[in-house]
């Protein structure tokens, strides 16, 4: 069995009710961007193509520097690795332990096999590495632990079957030959869970073409070139730690991958930055705020000099942290960007201006390539178009739209519709939940949740789940979870 089979197709999802003459005047309201893009390549064949031009270093860890031969050639171990576990097109094979090189090298694995790629966090409790691998049928748990497996993967796996097998035993392998079985754009190529109401997480499929469109909407905005040192700061759980480690590689630059300590010690952070001459750095807004504190309190520590970009994800940004950013770290644009796990991390990217500094909330910007945004409020006979400066929730289309929830029909069909307004790769529309409108200069401007859901320090959590939780304990006989800032004195 195959993730497929638990994944609902275009047909099975419900039609989202367009009022009457609604349609017309939805697409001409659309925020839309169109951009022509090879999808059908693997980044696997990308990093192969430069290692055959000139080696040039791939990945840097605490281990020390990989080129793209390096890493290519341990890819195709691992990929010999993996097939001989059974691992083929359609398989889900879950990575955890150490960032590094090794896990850059086991996601192209991945690609090489037509197999699907799921991140669990050393750092999750074993119940937890259990469920996610229960649910995305896992037919393999690959630790990049040089040492021994970590405890909560072994006892996880363990409890659901799951073999576990060391990366570190590629190293002795032949190297998996052919090229990567990419049959076709929309294969499954990652699954990553989220939190979910019910008290389990789930699981979003998103298909190649939408890794790989995000992977191009990144390098386009950004202006990345093989000059580039992208900062891999995110833990394997989280969906920018997909492009972190996979963008550069497709232009031939560097990760840098920062250690869990390094990233939560923002002095360390600058120093790594500029000794690594990195480039470009994505972090939540809280962790922007924390750097720019305690780089004015240790000014002598560094000063990010080789910085291009910072981008800040996973919440809202405030203003007068960009208005902090924009004095202090003048060498460096700021994006702020916007997106859901569901539909390949980002679909907005905002650099933000002096201008916008006005303005009680920062705008989150314009689609990224090859997405169309669209803003809709429910009438009485239908979702209605909203005028610029009017609320309404978002709604996203386009090549970035993944699957839906594996094993989960029910919540798929809660947030997926058929596409009703425009004939896409994907055939589906994504409901964020997300309260938005259209500022005068076209950009859009995130206004909070329509649900339950948060972010506490770009973890997105429903407190519906907290609940339910909570709510198994035999001592709790109700509960109602609320979200408290101690600093501010307010809910």
């Amino acid at each position: 069995m195959t993730i497929e089979d638990g994944l609902l197709g275009p047909a099975g999802l419900p039609e989202l009710a367009i009022a009457p003459g609604e349609l017309r005047r939805a697409r001409e309201l659309a925020l839309t961007r169109d951009h022509p893009t090879d999808l059908s390549d693997a980044v696997v064949t990308r990093v192969e193509r430069f290692a055959c031009e000139r080696d040039r270093p791939a990945v840097r860890d605490a281990h020390g520097r990989v080129g793209y031969a390096e890493l290519a050639l341990r890819a195709r171990r691992l990929a010999t690795l993996m097939e001989r576990e059974g691992v083929g097109p359609g398989s889900v094979v879950a990575v955890g332990g150490e960032r590094g090189a090794t896990v850059v090298a086991a996601f192209l694995a991945t690609e090489l096999l037509g197999a699907l790629y799921l991140p669990v966090d050393g750092n999750w409790p074993a119940r937890r590495v259990a469920d996610v691998l229960g649910q995305a049928g896992a037919g393999l748990l690959l630790s990049t632990d040089p040492e021994a497996v970590p405890a909560s993967l072994s006892e996880g796996a363990a409890e659901v079957g799951v073999p576990v097998v060391r990366a570190a035993g590629a190293a002795d392998r032949d190297p998996w030959q052919g090229p990567a079985r990419l049959e076709r754009p929309d294969q499954p190529r990652y699954v990553l869970f989220t939190s979910g109401s019910t008290g389990r997480p789930k699981g979003a499929v998103v298909e190649h073409q939408g890794m790989l469109n995000h992977l191009v909407a990144k390098v386009v905005d950004l202006g990345l070139t093989g000059e580039d040192v992208v900062a891999q700061t995110a833990p394997l759980g989280f969906d920018i730690s997909i492009w972190q480690m996979l963008c550069p590689l497709v232009v031939g630059g560097e990760v840098s991958v920062v250690a869990d300590a390094t990233a939560h010690d923002a002095v360390a952070f600058a120093r790594l930055v500029d000794e690594h001459h990195v480039t470009v750095v994505e972090l939540v807004p809280t962790m922007v705020r924390l750097l720019l504190d305690d780089l004015a309190a240790v000014p002598a520590s560094g000063r990010l000099a080789s910085l291009r970009w910072m981008l800040a994800t996973g919440e809202e940004l405030p203003t007068e942290v960009a208005r902090r950013w924009l004095r202090e770290m003048p060498q460096a644009g700021l994006v702020n960007a916007y997106g859901p796990t569901e539909c390949s991390d980002d679909v907005t990217h905002h650099t933000v201006l002096p201008a916008d500094l006005d303005l009680m909330r920062l705008p989150i910007g314009t689609p990224v390539v090859n997405t169309q945004l669209y803003v809709l409020r429910r009438a009485e006979d239908g979702w209605q178009s909203c005028e610029p400066g009017e609320t309404g929730e978002l709604f996203v289309g386009g090549v970035g739209v993944g699957r839906g929830y594996v094993h989960d029909h029910d919540r798929t069909r809660d947030a997926f519709f058929r596409d009703p307004f425009r004939a896409t790769p994907t055939g589906r529309l994504y409901r964020t939940g997300d309260a938005v409108r259209v500022l005068p200069q076209g950009a859009l401007q995130y206004l909070g949740r329509v649900d339950r859901q948060v972010k506490l320090a770009g973890v997105r959590m429903e407190l519906g789940e907290i609940e339910a939780v909570l709510q198994r304990h035999p001592a709790v006989g109700a509960v109602a979870v609320v979200v408290h800032d101690f600093a501010a004195g307010r809910r």
